[in-house]
């Protein structure tokens, strides 16, 4: 498969700055291969499933994971021993002082650099400071912060200088504001630990999972914290070529045995979101037996894939040449979500984080 086979063409004005209000408000594109689209609003999801069936949500919870500050300067009696300004989007937890970052400008750091972030007026006690090393450093402009600061001090640094790390294509737009904090977490959000949103349960109001329960669809909840690799391009033409960044997730033994419990009764899993599918995926064996799982997956989904878990998906609409969308066409088969996208485009639906929303229905001739 090449690159170019997942290729559209978007326009701009495509591109959602701001969620729909309410939240189950945004419009739902069904899909079911071989059946015509069907345009929706995400408040009808309850018509589109059984009693017996499980929703499947991902409560990662989003940290406002963008620090700005400063390279601290170096003695080295030349230009490059100014302080520079850079700015740290975190990826990935290694230790309790420890951070995986995509940092910018990545070049002109070096193994052994001091970075502040934040303000220095802000520094009243010491708990205030939020400083690091760089540790590591790695390709693209990944490094390795080591904080002075370790466990709950540093996540009460890093609430106290971050900002929301809204995706690029909205970043690019308009800037953070305090809205995001709470448009850009979803309702039942309560794992600290993603620097994205899972963006299919941003459209989830108390009212709609209240809904759900009464049509006699079950909840349940299992932990993906994404990192910022989700935003990185493909890069290789050769699609098989590619290598997605590792996640931590979890599957408890709980919500495994009530899954298998429901695919027994004949129920379907229905899973919000790319995130909980991917990890469904990685937690379920080829007896298709959902097993629990406490480890990291860089699982890579692509057209040819034979799911094992996940017979519903709800997903927003994603970018060209994305991952994600290499996901949505091996899931309802390429044709039909080619077909399903050129509708979305035509008829004014908003893509990307805070977009309208699609119900995808497994190809099962795939």
């Amino acid at each position: 498969m090449r690159l170019s086979d997942f290729d559209f063409d978007l326009p701009e004005d495509r591109i959602a700055l701001r969620p729909a209000e309410p939240r189950d408000a945004a419009r739902l594109l069904v899909v079911r291969p071989g059946h015509p689209l069907a345009d929706q609003v995400v408040r009808q999801l309850p018509d589109f499933l059984r009693p017996g069936d499980a929703l499947v949500f991902n409560d990662t919870r989003v940290i406002p994971a963008r620090l700005s500050g400063l390279r601290e300067g170096r003695a080295t009696g030349g230009g490059d021993g100014a302080p520079v300004a850079v700015e740290a989007t975190l990826h990935r937890r290694l230790a309790p002082d420890r951070w995986s970052a995509f940092m910018r400008p990545g070049k002109r750091l070096k193994i052994g650099d001091r970075v502040s972030f934040g303000a220095r007026e802000d520094r009243v006690r010491a708990l205030d400071s939020l400083d690091a090393t760089i540790a590591e450093k790695h390709e693209g402009g990944e490094v390795v912060l080591a904080f002075d600061l370790s466990g709950p001090d540093l996540d009460i640094g890093i609430a106290r200088h971050g900002d929301m790390p809204l995706p690029p294509y909205i970043a690019a737009k308009r800037g953070e504001d305090e809205r995001d904090r709470s448009d850009y977490q979803t309702v039942y959000a309560r794992e600290d630990g993603s620097v994205a949103a899972p963006t299919a349960g941003l459209h989830f109001t108390p009212d709609l999972l209240e809904a759900l329960k009464q049509k006699g669809v079950s909840l349940h909840f299992v932990t993906l914290h994404v990192g910022a690799g989700t935003f990185l391009p493909v890069k290789t033409d050769d699609v098989s070529e590619h290598r997605m960044h590792a996640e931590f997730g979890q599957v408890t033994a709980e919500v495994a045995d009530a899954l298998n419990a429901v695919r027994a009764a004949g129920g379907r899993i229905v899973c919000v979101g790319t995130t909980s599918l991917r990890l469904l995926e990685s937690a379920t064996g080829e007896d298709g037996v959902v097993r629990p799982f406490a480890d990291e997956t860089a699982i890579f989904i692509t057209p040819g894939y034979r799911f094992r878990a996940a017979d519903v998906l709800m997903t927003n609409f994603h970018l060209p040449k994305s991952t994600l969308f290499m996901l949505v066409s091996a899931f309802a088969g390429s044709a039909t979500m080619r077909a399903a996208y050129q509708h979305a485009i035509a008829t004014g639906y908003r893509f990307y984080s805070y977009g309208d929303g699609s119900l995808l229905f497994k190809d099962e001739t795939s």
